[in-house]
């Protein structure tokens, strides 16, 4: 059982294997966002900073996107699904972001909250079936297939960055401040 943060957060387990070692990683980085997202009405979800047009809830819906997209599309080849399925992308390739406007916070924390989940139950039947290495069953539009750990590191990667953004704007909607 890992140790749980101030915050809620499930601390990295520091002497695993690589598995457990990147599973520990994307909790806590989800956990971070979820902290950091946690308790704001629609207002706080959509406020933005500077000349900036991201938003808390834009970051979430995005988040349940990259989720989904990664995981059940690209590692396991499947067929996207709603309401992800039903986007003109080409004609607006950042709905996930500006259609957040419109979700109330529940939707908005439901929503990724779901995605994070199937997130979970996809990681573990692809590796009941092989290990980190094993490759993706799609490709990707330049040709190459990443690995399961390949695709782990980079949802680590997408929730660090994102979660540097959200510091920014939870700052700036009520003063809470935190790694």
């Amino acid at each position: 059982m890992p140790d749980i943060d101030e915050h809620g957060r499930p601390e990295p387990p520091p002497a695993a294997d690589e598995t457990a070692t990147l599973l520990g990683f994307l909790d806590y980085q989800r956990a971070t966002l979820a902290w950091k997202c946690a308790g704001l009405d629609a207002d706080g979800l959509r406020a933005t900073v500077g000349v900036s047009s991201m938003t808390l809830g834009g970051m979430l819906k995005h988040l349940a996107y990259v989720e989904d997209s990664w995981l059940s599309e690209v590692l396991h080849g499947r067929a996207a699904q709603p309401p992800w399925n039903t986007v003109d992308w080409k004609a607006d390739p950042d709905w996930d972001w500006h259609s957040a406007a419109a979700d109330t916070p529940d939707q908005l924390h439901t929503m990724w909250r779901e995605a994070v989940a199937r997130s979970r139950s996809l990681v573990e039947e692809a590796l009941a079936t092989g290990g980190l290495e094993q490759p993706a069953r799609r490709a990707r539009a330049n040709g190459w297939t990443p690995s399961l750990r390949w695709i782990l590191c980079h949802l680590i990667e997408e929730y660090a960055r994102h979660n540097g953004h959200a510091d920014l704007i939870r700052e700036s909607v009520d003063g809470l401040t935190g790694e």
